[in-house]
């Protein structure tokens, strides 16, 4: 399954993505998140051309979920310890952005905002205490793009991360989800600033399989359907200026891009 969030004449709806004869088309259209691709039978046929319409971040979550230092690289570049079990803070749903949209770099508080690419985990099922003979992938409706921008002189300064972390469009993600990946596997992770290639990871080298962070996680909080957990940024993170744009490109899933500027 492949859908997207969309707005076309004012209404927003979920959207099936299919292949059409002149490239991709949204098919059939609901106005609540699937649950699976058979939620769409019940949908509304609309034949929209992918690209005719405006393209919103993909869910609507109560809450983001990321995993910090899931790459021994990563945690290197920032001579950060290796964590021994997942380390895990919250975004909240005001920082999500739609692609294409304006990342903002609050230069009155920051002078520096970093691009962190990372694989986004959509929730479909609510998850709470998940046993470790339960298969993980039940809970997950799909995958998508994630950008954990961060203030990095923020974090640093403030110890805790929930500031640095937060701004108002700093969660870009998108721009679609896809179900039946398999990040177990390894997916490839990139992030380009400008066309050149900042990141190239694979999910293959996490230190906390997904498995393990969602059933972490789930022992804390309820993950409720629409939720979405970044799982964790590769080495190469760097900042950005007004004036870039960055491609977040996740295998299986596409490319989230966006501008950026100030506020």
């Amino acid at each position: 399954m492949r859908f997207c969030r969309f707005e076309h004449n004012d209404s927003i709806r979920y959207g099936l993505i299919e292949q059409g004869k002149g490239g991709e088309v949204i098919g059939r259209a609901l106005p609540t998140m699937p649950t699976s691709i058979y939620d769409f039978e019940g949908g509304v046929t609309v034949e929209l051309a992918v690209d005719a319409v405006r393209l919103l971040a993909p869910v609507v979550p109560t809450k983001i979920v990321c995993v910090g230092r899931n790459y021994r690289e990563h945690a290197k570049e920032l001579n950060h310890e290796v964590p021994t079990s997942p380390l895990i803070f919250l975004k909240p749903s005001s920082a999500v952005l739609a692609p294409g949209c304006t990342i903002r770099r609050p230069v009155k508080l920051s002078q520096r905002v970093d691009y962190e690419g990372e694989l986004g985990v959509v929730i479909g099922k609510r998850c709470r205490d998940l046993r470790e003979d339960e298969d993980a992938r039940a809970y997950i409706l799909g995958y998508t793009c994630v950008n954990d921008v961060t203030a990095r002189d923020l974090q640093n300064k403030d110890g805790q991360w929930s500031r640095a972390k937060g701004f108002d469009t700093f969660c870009p993600m998108g721009p679609i989800v896809v179900s039946g990946l398999d990040p177990w596997a390894g997916m490839r992770v990139q992030t380009r600033v400008n066309e050149e290639l900042r990141q190239d990871g694979t999910t293959a080298d996490f230190i906390f399989a997904l498995d393990e962070i969602m059933r972490y996680i789930s022992a804390v909080m309820t993950l409720e359907p629409g939720d979405v957990i970044a799982t964790g940024t590769p080495a190469g993170v760097g900042p950005l200026r007004a004036g870039d744009v960055v491609e977040v490109s996740v295998e299986g899933v596409g490319t989230l891009e966006n501008p950026v500027g100030d506020r």
